[in-house]
């Protein structure tokens, strides 16, 4: 073999030898999740979660390829290999914990109120007793909203999208509108005549899904979150795509202990430095 040959098959052997993540991440989402993500202007996706993948890789040093698909196929195409991991909001129930591992939460899967222009500051749930609400017909929101009427003496309507349903609110019909709060801070941010409201706390996160034999990449990505938390990134993209600053304590600034979702399947407590050295 020529000393040419020699050095060609040692630089094959060498790249084969380099693993796949050193190249980059294959990963998905939702892409019709706004303000998570959507479709662009210039024909791509754009949103929260899609500056937050593109973050990942800048501070990991690799590429990070970003595919929108239907949410009901991102965790079968997960499964099968298709992709890395998901990027895709990824509320942690027990249920899917049980098939799925999760990194820590990035952040909080709360509910908030929008209300008109102008309205006095809003706090609990007891300040809106009586009033009309406007959601998602089939959301969660509404589901919530039923089952707590006979509480506090609400009205719920429903509407076919919540653009219907904050519309309501704009043009009188409706004195609040409920949705998740990262939707509610939205509409808000692209709608004048509308403030956010109250959150409502559930307790649960949003966490990015791994298969659950790739306990080495979801300690990875885990460790990446944290360092966003603690070096303003995570702020900088919630004042970005909610106007939101966040507070101190909530989940979208706050490491978490251990690696993944304390209290659900897979988590481990495995005390770590939180640090951006990567």
């Amino acid at each position: 073999m020529t000393s040419k040959s020699l050095f060609l098959s040692a630089a094959l052997t060498a790249l084969a030898a380099i693993p796949a993540q050193a190249e980059g991440y294959k990963v998905a989402l939702d892409g019709t999740f706004a303000p998570h993500a959507m479709p662009s202007l210039s024909g791509g996706i754009e949103g929260f979660n899609v500056d937050l993948a593109a973050a990942i890789g800048e501070k990991l040093g690799v590429e990070m390829e970003v595919i929108a698909a239907q949410f009901s196929g991102l965790i079968p195409a997960l499964q099968a290999g298709t992709y890395d991991f998901l990027v895709a909001p990824t509320t942690v129930t027990e249920e899917r914990s049980a098939n799925l591992l999760f990194s820590e939460g990035f952040m909080d899967t709360n509910f908030a109120f929008t209300v008109p222009t102008g309205t006095e500051a809003m706090e609990g749930l007891d300040a809106f007793k009586g009033k009309t609400i406007a959601v998602n017909k089939g959301s969660v929101y509404e589901a919530f909203l039923t089952e707590k009427a006979e509480e506090y003496g609400w009205e719920v309507v429903a509407y076919g999208t919540n653009t219907d349903a904050v519309e309501a609110v704009v043009t009188g019909r409706a004195d609040a509108n409920l949705a998740g709060a990262t939707a509610s801070a939205w509409a808000a941010k692209q709608n004048p005549r509308i403030d956010l409201s109250y959150e409502y706390p559930t307790g649960l996160v949003w966490a990015f899904p791994f298969r659950k034999d790739d306990v080495e990449t979801r300690n990875k990505i885990d460790t990446v979150l944290e360092c966003l938390k603690t070096d303003g990134t995570m702020a900088a993209l919630s004042e970005k795509w909610f106007a939101v600053t966040p507070t101190e304590g909530t989940t979208i600034v706050t490491p978490t202990p251990g690696y993944g979702t304390p209290g659900f399947d897979g988590y481990d407590e495995t005390e770590h430095e939180v640090s951006c050295d990567f």
